[in-house]
């Protein structure tokens, strides 16, 4: 056996390969598919300056609810002043004051 095979794999050189309608593509398919390669990744940066822009407005959303929320938390559960009065609800029944709420924490 030699170095060579005794056939070729693919096209041969200077020509289209066999069954092939088509010739080799001559510049101007090279130019229009680098065009279209083009507007393809312009489209591609396009959509992704379109999500990361979106992404950027979901976070600052996202931390601002979080800051009214803990602002809100933080507001809700400060203790009365020690020297506020305590007021009851009192209700008369028959001929005594009944109170409600004194045994339960102050808010």
């Amino acid at each position: 056996m030699g170095d060579t095979l005794p056939f070729t794999i693919g096209t041969p050189e200077g020509g289209p390969g066999p069954g092939s309608a088509h010739p080799r593509p001559g510049n101007a398919g090279r130019v229009i598919g680098s065009v279209f390669a083009l507007m393809a990744a312009a489209v591609g940066l396009l959509l992704t300056l379109v999500v990361a822009a979106a992404l950027a407005v979901f976070t600052l959303v996202a931390s601002l609810a979080l800051a009214l929320t803990g602002l809100a938390w933080r507001l809700g559960r400060r203790p009365a002043p020690a020297d506020a009065p305590v007021v009851l609800d009192a209700r008369k029944v028959g001929h005594a004051w009944v109170a409600y709420g004194w045994d339960e924490p102050r808010r």
